[in-house]
C-alpha cells in the first residue's frame, strides 16, 4: 500500500510540474526514481556496514565526497568546485568530534551514519545555496564590486561587501524550520523516535539537539563559503 501511494504521489508531482510548465517534470520523475533506488541500496549497505565502526566511518567519507561534489557543482560550474570540501568539513567535523568525545553519540555505526548524514546534508545545502547566491550576486552587481575596488577596497573586502547579505539568506530555511518546529512541522527525528517507541519528551530533546546542531553546522558552512568567495577560491565559471 505504501509503495502504491508513493508512486501515485510521484505521478501527481510529475503531472503538476508538466501541466504547470515549470520545466521540471522529467527532473521530478528522475529524482523520485533515483531516490527510491538509492534508499533501497543504502538500506542494504547500512545493514551490512553498521556492524563495524570503521566501515561505517568509510561510508561517512563516501557521503562527504558526494556532498562536496553536489554542493560544489551546484554552487559553481567553475574549476574550483572541490573547495566545497572546506565549508562542509569545517561545519561537520567539529560537531561530530564533540559528540563522539562527550559520548553523546555512541560509537556505533547504526547511530553514526544517520547523524553524520543529517549534518553533512545540512552543510551541503548551506554550501550550495550560499555559494550560488554569493556568486550570482557578484555577477549581477559586478559594477559595484569594481566601484568598491576603485575606492580602495581590497579584492576580498569588495566582494564580501557585495555578496555577504545574499549568501546569508542560505540560513533562512534552517532558521524558519527551527522557529516553527512543533507549530508547523514535526521533523523526521521527532517522528521517527515516536514511531520507535520513545516518549514525547525524549523525542523532543533529540529533535532540539538535531536542529541546534544543524544551525551551528550551517552557520559555519556559510561563513566558510563567504571566505572562499571573497578570496576567489570559489568563483563563477569563466565565460567562453
Amino acid at each position: 500500500m505504501l509503495g502504491a501511494v508513493t508512486a501515485a504521489l510521484l505521478a501527481a508531482a510529475v503531472l503538476v510540474a508538466g501541466r504547470g510548465r515549470l520545466g521540471h517534470g522529467r527532473a521530478v520523475l528522475r529524482a523520485g526514481l533515483r531516490a527510491a533506488a538509492q534508499l533501497a541500496g543504502v538500506a542494504l549497505v547500512i545493514a551490512w556496514l553498521a556492524g563495524s565502526l570503521w566501515t561505517s566511518a568509510l561510508f561517512v567519507l563516501v557521503m562527504f565526497g558526494v556532498a562536496v561534489r553536489t554542493a560544489g557543482r551546484r554552487a559553481t560550474a567553475g574549476p574550483g568546485w572541490p573547495w566545497a570540501a572546506l565549508p562542509i568539513g569545517a561545519g561537520v567535523l567539529p560537531v561530530l568530534a564533540l559528540l563522539l568525545a562527550t559520548g553523546l553519540l555512541p560509537h556505533r555505526g547504526i547511530v553514526l551514519i544517520p547523524v553524520a548524514g543529517i549534518l553533512i546534508g545540512g552543510a551541503m545545502t548551506a554550501t550550495s545555496l550560499a555559494g550560488r547566491r554569493a556568486l550570482d550576486e557578484l555577477t549581477t552587481r559586478r559594477g559595484e564590486v569594481e566601484a568598491a575596488l576603485a575606492l580602495g577596497f581590497e579584492d576580498r573586502d569588495a566582494r564580501l561587501e557585495i555578496c555577504r547579505t545574499a549568501a546569508a539568506t542560505a540560513l533562512v530555511p534552517p532558521l524558519d524550520q527551527t522557529r516553527t518546529v512543533g507549530l508547523v512541522t514535526l521533523p523526521g527525528a521527532f517522528v521517527g523516535m515516536l514511531l520507535g517507541g520513545a516518549g514525547p519528551v525524549q523525542a523532543g530533546a533529540v529533535q532540539l539537539f538535531v536542529l541546534v546542531a544543524l544551525l551551528a553546522v550551517e552557520s559555519v558552512a556559510v561563513v566558510a563559503v563567504l571566505e572562499l568567495v571573497g578570496r576567489g577560491r570559489l568563483a563563477a565559471a569563466p565565460r567562453g
